[in-house]
């Protein structure tokens, strides 16, 4: 087997080294890149960079700065950039072969039987695994028709505040008018319940919870409610493009609850959430609550292949042979790279390391929140982490945010935002970031934020 390598070992030693941002080389390329790539794309305006190179929590640009990765391709790159132990199995699997459709393959067979070792509370040993498209899109695309198929029934109930994806199915789950306003129509009988947000909503954590559960219990038990009979709950059990919002203890369990009251599938999106984020392998377990379906997909692929799967309970698998199909469905170097990432996850107990690094990072934020009242709240779990921004008024302030990305980002640190107004500082580094990364990091981060608000 190939070396593992220590953490220590994975990054660009003299990270952050930034000269000037953006350097001449990195102008040209955004220069050309606006001139013949789609106005669609959307991170470089907000981090004006080009890549050349990444190590495990590092980046460097094409003009030799070098950048600490505080968001991992959002929340992708959960073992780091190139790690040698997921990159030589690529390797040597690229040679070999690449492209299996769903046709049987060790690879494809290995990573199933490593989900299957590492999935929450009683999934493990009853669960089928569907593998679909590349992007988590694909993922949740999947859980609709298994929920459907399963329950003959056509209401969708999701969250506010929630982001599934951007296709036409996770668009219609997602709450974000922003993203599907040009775009509608798009799926019916789609009703979205509030997520407890106590601090947006004014509320104790406990009320938060409560509202929400009695509002998607209605929606499913009151037959003058107004909604189609639900084929399931949509969730993440943390919003992430929301803005990180955590929700208060008890919430999955009571949406378990209602499901399985009613016959109904709960679905949790573990896509960003998943594989270690929160310093458990997946989010729902620090709850003990077990998905009916689970969508995957981001750090799935190990090293930022793209793969997708979705795992369900053995009971949910009625569908007959072509009730999912996909011509991506066999990317076998990235279901390599899965097993792999797993297998560092697991040999250099990063779920332990990453809820140690997430507990410093999210001190040195309250530190900062001590000093300034325009951190009005940190939150999040493991290494998925927000610390959301208000103005003078305790109103959402998006700019402030956008002047500490600035700022971070001119100094060597890329951090990225969140939240419904934009007013949300997204910390998510690789798991494989070091405590000297982290303090160098957050030594930035608290500086931004002590200039723009002093």
């Amino acid at each position: 087997m190939t070396h593992s390598p220590p953490i220590q070992e994975l990054h660009f030693p003299d990270a952050p080294d930034v000269d000037r941002v953006p350097g001449p080389r990195s102008q040209e390329l955004l220069r050309k890149q606006e001139e013949i790539d789609s106005s669609a794309v959307a991170y470089p305006k907000s981090i004006p960079i080009a890549l050349e190179e990444g190590r495990g929590a590092t980046v460097r640009d094409v003009d030799g700065n070098t950048f600490l990765d505080f968001f991992a391709g959002i929340g992708v790159l959960n073992v780091g950039h190139s790690n040698p132990y997921v990159l030589d199995a690529v390797q040597e699997q690229t040679g070999k072969l690449v492209h299996t459709i769903d046709f049987p393959t060790e690879a494809r067979l290995e990573l199933i039987e490593k989900l299957n070792e590492i999935a929450p509370v009683d999934l493990p040993d009853d669960n089928r695994v569907v593998f679909g498209g590349p992007t988590g899109s694909d993922a949740i695309e999947a859980t609709l028709k298994i929920a459907k198929y399963n329950t003959g029934n056509t209401g969708l109930i999701a969250f506010r505040g929630s982001y599934h994806g951007a296709t036409s199915g996770p668009l219609s789950l997602g709450g974000g008018r922003k993203y599907k306003e040009a775009y509608e129509p798009l799926l019916p009988n789609v009703y979205h319940a509030p997520y407890p947000y106590p601090f947006r909503q004014g509320l104790s954590d406990e009320e938060a919870r409560d509202r929400a559960l009695s509002n998607v219990r209605e929606m499913v038990e009151d037959p003058y409610s107004g909604i189609a009979d639900p084929a399931g709950i949509w969730v993440e059990p943390i919003q992430g493009e929301g803005g990180i919002v955590t929700p208060p203890e008890g919430f999955l369990g009571g949406l378990k609850e209602i499901a399985q009251e009613n016959g109904i599938p709960l679905i949790v999106d573990e896509i960003q959430s998943g594989f270690g984020r929160t310093g458990e392998w997946f989010a729902t377990e620090r709850e003990g609550v077990t998905p009916d379906i689970m969508p995957m997909a981001k750090a799935i692929g190990g090293i930022g292949l793209p793969l997708s799967a979705t795992m369900y309970r053995e009971e949910l698998d009625t569908w007959e042979a072509g009730g999912h199909v996909g011509t991506y469905r066999g990317n076998v170097p990235a279901m390599r790279a899965g097993t792999r990432a797993i297998e560092y996850i697991q040999e250099h107990d990063l779920l332990a390391h990453a809820r140690e690094m997430g507990s410093y990072i999210r001190g040195r934020l309250r530190d900062a929140a001590d000093e300034t009242p325009r951190i009005a709240e940190v939150r999040g779990r493991g290494l998925f982490i927000g610390a959301e921004f208000v103005d003078d008024d305790g109103q959402s302030d998006k700019q402030l945010v956008n002047d500490i990305q600035q700022h971070c980002y001119e100094r060597g640190v890329l951090v990225w935002t969140a939240g419904r107004e934009g007013n949300v500082l997204r910390l998510i580094p690789p798991l494989v970031i070091t405590e000297d990364q982290a303090e160098t990091g957050m030594d930035v981060v608290v500086d931004a934020v002590e200039t723009h608000t002093g």
